[in-house]
């Protein structure tokens, strides 16, 4: 039975696809961050189809461990083992002015969504080549479509895009397939956690004429996303359709807000969808 390692699988979209391709025959190893995220999601699946790593994509020996993971429920053969798909799902996303933006905040968005990202499939290639295996890095409409006070997030989307296209001509001759998935709006806890992070900003009194209330702006942006957003089964759908697939497409939209926002994006001349965002946001 094929194998596959999802990061960030303790809730929305990484957990969805864990459940939906161990229902589907696969065994899971699914990188969480605490045992009682990995017992809930065990308890869900089919028995023994999914089997809760600990997984902090910004920790080497995690990421370590993860790979030995891999060799071992491969019956240990000496070498890298086997894996036939990842999933690079972890992520976090932070938000507000770019200005008022941390530095630290920024570092961090980063580590997990970059080069978190970019450790853990460095460390299971041998075994996805072993395999002629497939990666699939979660992505973001942000990732085309950047948007005021998301930079960071969209940043790092933007990053991930690159690394996607970038790899899957490099690996190309391996047999493993790269492929990118755009959501748009998804209904995840990211938008909470996104709006606990916004909670955090405060404007300097110097900056308040010019921002004005763009934090409370912010806030209702997340909110009204997280509500209209798909499920994150509708993703996992995706994904699993993708790795179904005799030749993966280099990159798959999911959601009809995501097709809007790129298609506007691509048509209109770049000040006219510039003042388009500012009235969607009240700026």
């Amino acid at each position: 039975m094929p194998v596959a390692v999802i990061s960030g699988a303790s809730t929305g979209i990484g957990r969805a696809t864990a459940l939906a391709l161990a229902k589907g025959g696969w065994t899971v190893l699914a990188g969480v961050r605490n045992a009682e995220a990995g017992e809930q999601l065990r308890a869900s699946a089919p028995d023994g189809r999914v089997r809760p790593i600990t997984l902090d994509v910004t920790s080497p020996a995690d990421v370590a461990a993860a790979a030995e993971q891999v060799r071992a429920a491969n019956g240990g053969d000496g070498g890298h083992g086997r894996l036939d798909a990842l999933v690079n799902n972890a992520g976090i996303g932070v938000g507000g002015p770019v200005e008022i933006v941390e530095d630290e905040d920024l570092r961090r968005q980063f580590d997990v969504n970059v080069f978190g990202q970019i450790a853990l499939t460095r460390a299971l290639l041998p075994a996805l080549r072993q395999a002629r295996g497939r990666i699939v890095f979660i992505s973001s409409i942000g990732g085309k479509v950047a948007t005021p006070f998301t930079a960071p997030y969209g940043a790092s989307k933007h990053a991930i895009e690159a690394f996607g296209d970038a790899m899957r001509v490099e690996l190309f001759t391996s047999g493993v397939q790269v492929t990118l998935v755009e959501p748009g709006s998804v209904a995840t806890p990211i938008w909470d956690k996104g709006r606990e992070e916004a909670d955090r900003l405060t404007l300097p009194d110097e900056l308040a004429p010019i921002y004005g209330e763009a934090i409370p702006k912010l806030e209702k942006v997340l909110e009204d996303t997280g509500k209209r957003g798909v499920a994150p089964e509708a993703v996992a759908s995706t994904i699993e359709r993708a790795l179904g697939a005799r030749r993966m497409r280099a990159r798959y939209l999911v959601g009809n807000d995501a097709r809007a926002m790129l298609a506007m994006k691509r048509l209109l001349p770049d000040h006219v969808f510039d003042r388009l965002l500012r009235r969607a946001m009240g700026l």
